[in-house]
């Protein structure tokens, strides 16, 4: 893949000087959604699908962008004097972000670069294909400009540009998961502190399995930054009555003694998911230590109870995914994974039943919705790396 990359780089821009390249991967959160800008934990692991840069500095203040899975816009040209997001940038405002996050930290690219970018996260599934865009061009400007940033810092640039400059109001997860991801394990991050630990997720008899339900969501435009505000105005309205910073805080007891402090039941159901979701979070990394996959999959389903019926981000094609593979057999635990609003469910199959859940399901959802959904058994990989 990378060859090919690399012959589309020189043909696009020419073969001389320093050609570098490099890979950031997508993510899926196996438990703890929604709760990493709550103050909560997540689960996430880095997936070997992702984006891909090849790119070399240049000698003026030109950024030539050429993405491979949008060979139709050409090359898009800007300018490092022309930071501004707009409609016509398209694909090119989150590295554009990420060039615009780093000068508000002091490093100003002194001269532009050429990019040519391709990613076989399918666009829109919820599998963070932006966080893995803006990881993959922190790397590439850390690496070819001398930037002292860690990988920690990418994370966090990438998810400054995609609040501020992109106008998506998103956790740090993402990122975090892209960049930092460890090859077997999961990582276990407190949101709030960023204080992290690898989890290595052994499934002896059982794999991870994507379900991408082919209906396309864009957080930007979605519900994502109301559930994020009816939130913050919660967490207001308890901090009122009991000293809190977050709502991660809360235990289950707590938030069931206070939650009458919230003055509208939907702001409760909204708090009362994130506080619940962490708590599920944390037992379910638990159960993982103590290789109790059974617990883990009923918490990934009162996981996807809680954001189909509190935080009410799922979709009725969601919805039909996770209960037909409630219905099949060698199923441990199945849940929407991502922002919401469409992409993808996540399932821990048993490795003999894998087959007839890929076939059951496929069947069942394409007669009940009308296309086609795609299945990913998937392999935990490493965060960004230079190739």
């Amino acid at each position: 893949m990378l060859e090919k990359i690399r012959q589309e780089f020189e043909k696009r821009f020419g073969s001389h000087g320093d050609i570098r390249a490099y890979f950031a991967p997508g993510r899926v959160n196996l438990i703890g959604e929604h709760t990493d800008y709550n103050g909560g934990h997540v689960f996430p692991c880095a997936l070997t699908l992702g984006t891909y840069a090849v790119a070399r500095k240049r000698e003026d203040n030109k950024l030539n962008f050429y993405s491979m899975n949008f060979e139709s816009r050409g090359i898009v040209e800007s300018d490092l004097n022309d930071l501004v997001p707009t409609k016509e940038a398209g694909w090119t405002n989150y590295p554009k972000g990420v060039i615009w996050a780093f000068e508000k930290r002091g490093m100003k690219l002194p001269v532009g670069l050429d990019v040519v970018i391709y990613g076989n996260i399918p666009n829109g599934s919820g599998l963070s294909s932006s966080a893995s865009l803006e990881v993959v061009t922190g790397l590439a400007l850390k690496d070819l400009y001398g930037f002292d940033v860690s990988m920690i810092d990418i994370a966090l640039i990438g998810q400054y540009s995609e609040n501020n400059y992109n106008g998506c109001n998103c956790g740090i997860m993402d990122q975090f998961a892209s960049a930092m991801g460890k090859k077997d394990n999961a990582i276990f991050l407190d949101a709030n502190t960023l204080e992290y630990e690898y989890a290595p997720v052994v499934l002896e008899d059982a794999k991870i399995v994507i379900i991408n339900s082919k209906v396309k969501h864009s957080l930007v435009d979605s519900a994502y930054n109301d559930r994020r505000n009816e939130c913050e105005t919660a967490l207001k309205e308890l901090q009122a009555v009991v000293d809190i910073q977050t709502l991660g805080d809360l235990t289950e007891e707590e938030f069931e003694a206070h939650k009458d402090a919230i003055k509208c039941e939907i702001r409760k159901k909204r708090a009362g998911h994130a506080v619940y979701e962490n708590q599920r979070t944390i037992k379910a990394v638990a159960a993982l230590k103590e290789n109790d996959v059974e617990t883990f999959g009923k918490l990934m389903n009162a996981s996807h109870v809680s954001l189909r019926d509190d935080y009410e981000v799922s979709c009725e094609e969601i919805d039909i995914l996770v209960d037909l593979a409630w219905a099949t057999e060698g199923v441990i635990g199945s849940r929407i994974t991502g922002g919401g609003f469409g992409g993808c469910t996540v399932s821990i199959v048993k490795n003999e039943a894998v087959d007839n859940f890929v076939s059951t399901i496929g069947k069942a959802y394409a007669e009940k919705v009308g296309h086609e959904a795609e299945f990913y058994v998937v392999d935990i990989g490493d965060g960004a790396h230079i190739l």
